[in-house]
C-alpha cells in the first residue's frame, strides 16, 4: 500500500494542477475516492430554494448517468438539501449528519436512486457558498463499506483545504492553456488581481488590475521590488507563504489558503498563493521565472439564504426545517410525509410546533414568511 503521506501529497499536487489544466478534475475525483475511502465521487452544484441544480464531475458513477438523473427526478423531492446548505464553507459531513439514517432510508431518493446504485451514505463538503446556491464535493460509499466512519472523515479534512483553494483559484484563472506565453496572456483579462513572483518576492508580473491596485495601494504594494500587503500584519504572513512556495505544495501547506490582507472596518480582500514549483504546474514557472501567483479578490460576504435565516429567526430544528423546506415546495401534508420520508402524523406535530414558534395557523402562511424571508428588500435586523 502507498503510504498516507505520499498517496496525500500526490493528491494536493493533482488539485492544484487543475488550476491550469481543468482536465485533470477528472483524476482529482478517483485519487479522492481512492485516498478518502469510497465508491465514487462528485463535484456538483445545488440551489437551496429551487431544489435544482447540476453535475460538474463525476467519477465511478455504476450506470451512465445517475447523477444526471438525479438532478431531473429526485433533486426536488431530496430532504438532505436543505440541511446541506445549512453546513459552513469547508465542513464536512455526511448523509446521516443531515437527516436521521432510520428517515432516510424511508425517503423516494434513497430507495428509488441511491440504493438502486449501491449507495448507503455521502460524506460531501461545501466548498462554496451563497445566498441560494452551493457547490460540493461528494464521495459515496457502498454496502460493502458501510456509513462513513471517523477514519473517512479525518482523511477527508486533510484534503479539503486543499480542495477549496484549487477550487477558488481555479474559478479566478478559468484557464486550459498551461504554455507560459498563454498563461501570461490570458491573465491580463483577469477582474482580479495576479502577480508572479520569485522565491523571495520579486515582482515578476502583474496583470493589469494587479498594476491597478498597486499604483492605488489597494491591500497590496511593493517594497523594494517585492510584493508586499499595506498592512503589516498582513505583510508577514503574505512574505512567509512566498517563501514556502519555492518549497513546493507540501510546503505551503493551508497556509497560502486565503491570506486576510486587510482587516473590518475596511473591505477585505485575500491571497490565494499557488506555488509553481510542483507538478505540471513546474515547466510554466521555470519558463516565468516564477516560484509562486498570487492571487488578490476581495471576500464576498455570504447573505443567508431564507430558510437559514428563519431556522435562527425561529430557533427551529433540523427536523422542523426539513419539515418547513417541504411545505415551500411541494405542500399538503400527505407530499411532505413523502418528501421527507416521515409519517403524516409525524408532520402534524413538527407543523404545530413550526405555528407556535412563527405565529402562523395555516401552511399558507408558512409559505408567505418563507417567501418574505427571501425577499432582497427584507429588513436588516
Amino acid at each position: 500500500m502507498i503510504p498516507e503521506s505520499e498517496a496525500l501529497s500526490d493528491l494536493i499536487g493533482t488539485l492544484y494542477d487543475t488550476t491550469i489544466d481543468r482536465t485533470r478534475w477528472t483524476e482529482v475525483l478517483q485519487r479522492s475516492v481512492e485516498f478518502v475511502g469510497g465508491s465514487a465521487s462528485t463535484l456538483y452544484r445545488k440551489n437551496v430554494v429551487g431544489k435544482t441544480g447540476s453535475t460538474i464531475l463525476h467519477f465511478n458513477s455504476r450506470s451512465g448517468t445517475p447523477v444526471i438523473d438525479y438532478f431531473a427526478d429526485y433533486a426536488k423531492i431530496d430532504p438532505v438539501t436543505t440541511n446541506q446548505f445549512q453546513f459552513g464553507v469547508g465542513e464536512a459531513y455526511s448523509a446521516g449528519d443531515c437527516i436521521p439514517y432510520e428517515e432516510l432510508f424511508q425517503t423516494r431518493v434513497y430507495r428509488e436512486w441511491a440504493r438502486p446504485m449501491g449507495w448507503v451514505d455521502h460524506l460531501g463538503v461545501n466548498l462554496d457558498k451563497s445566498a441560494t446556491n452551493f457547490l460540493v464535493l461528494g464521495v459515496f460509499r457502498n454496502e460493502d463499506q458501510g456509513l462513513v466512519d471517523d477514519e473517512m472523515r479525518r482523511r477527508m479534512q486533510l484534503i479539503i483545504p486543499h480542495v477549496r483553494r484549487a477550487a477558488l483559484i481555479g474559478n479566478v484563472l478559468d484557464l486550459h492553456a498551461t504554455e507560459s506565453g498563454a498563461f501570461v496572456d490570458s491573465l491580463n483579462g483577469l477582474a482580479g488581481g495576479v502577480f508572479l513572483v520569485s522565491d523571495n518576492g520579486q515582482m515578476i508580473f502583474a496583470n493589469e488590475a494587479g498594476q491597478a491596485m498597486l499604483e492605488e495601494r489597494q491591500a497590496v504594494c511593493q517594497d523594494n521590488g517585492a510584493l508586499s500587503a499595506v498592512d503589516s500584519r498582513a505583510a508577514r504572513a503574505l512574505r512567509e507563504a512566498i517563501v514556502l512556495a519555492r518549497e513546493g505544495d507540501a510546503a505551503v501547506g493551508t497556509r497560502g489558503i486565503a491570506i486576510p490582507l486587510s482587516y473590518p472596518p475596511r473591505d477585505i480582500w485575500l491571497a490565494h498563493v499557488l506555488p509553481l514549483t510542483s507538478g505540471a504546474r513546474q515547466q510554466t514557472g521555470k519558463t516565468c521565472s516564477a516560484a509562486a501567483a498570487i492571487f488578490v479578490h476581495r471576500a464576498s460576504l455570504e447573505t443567508p439564504s431564507a430558510l437559514e435565516a428563519m431556522s435562527k429567526l425561529y430557533q427551529l430544528t433540523p427536523a422542523e426545517l426539513r419539515v418547513l423546506a417541504a411545505v415551500a415546495e411541494v405542500g399538503g401534508i400527505a407530499a411532505v410525509a413523502e418528501v421527507v420520508g416521515i409519517s403524516e402524523a409525524t408532520v402534524k406535530t413538527h407543523l404545530q410546533h413550526l405555528f407556535a414558534k412563527t405565529g402562523t395557523g395555516r401552511q399558507a402562511d408558512l409559505v408567505k414568511l418563507v417567501a418574505a424571508s427571501a425577499s432582497p428588500l427584507r429588513a436588516r435586523r
